[in-house]
């Protein structure tokens, strides 16, 4: 009996497949290119002007700054996809507005960590990459090396292992305390 039971349960429910094509907000993913389209115009073009005109230390600085960016929104991004709804219901419930706030974020973790792992944080690492190679260029034409590549990978590389390696601590702190990141946020 319980065999016919089983399948009467499994003809009632009908199991519709759906393909991936179908899974994708496209909407989404527009609003995504386009947004890291425009983002990434500007902030090259930006950084390009501003750090082939400021001193040296000033362009590291900004360099800097762009790494941090990527950081902080790659935390944010895994924080938010991380994080479980059930504090956020309570202050929602109690009228706290970052419960509400909170609960938008992780309802919608999938674009929120889209924006903040991929439009901003991969473009925080392009913007760093042609940053490092514009402060390579003005090192080298302000001063006289005899292996001028050597500059430029140096520089290369510590954008790319400043990035990685604060990316690392960053995921672990991503996950160890979202809660806490995604109610600051």
């Amino acid at each position: 009996n319980a065999p016919l039971q089983e399948k009467k349960e499994n003809k009632s429910k009908p199991t519709k497949k759906k393909s991936l094509f179908s899974l994708v907000n496209w909407k989404w993913v527009i609003t995504a290119f386009l947004s890291s389209l425009v983002i990434s115009i500007i902030l090259s073009l930006l950084s390009s002007e501003v750090l082939s005109i400021v001193p040296i230390i000033a362009a590291v600085l900004i360099l800097f700054a762009f790494v941090f960016i990527g950081i902080i929104f790659d935390i944010i991004g895994l924080a938010v996809a991380t994080a479980n709804e059930k504090p956020f219901n309570s202050m929602a419930a109690q009228k706290i507005k970052a419960g509400k706030t909170g609960l938008a974020l992780i309802r919608k973790a999938d674009q929120v960590s889209s924006f903040c792992n991929d439009v901003v944080g991969d473009i925080c690492g392009v913007v760093s990459g042609s940053a490092s190679a514009t402060i390579a260029a003005s090192i080298l034409s302000n001063f006289e090396f005899t292996w001028p590549q050597v500059i430029s990978l140096a520089m290369s590389a510590l954008a790319a292992g400043l990035t990685v390696g604060g990316k690392a601590i960053g995921k672990t702190v991503a996950v160890n305390s979202c809660t806490e990141i995604v109610h600051t946020v």
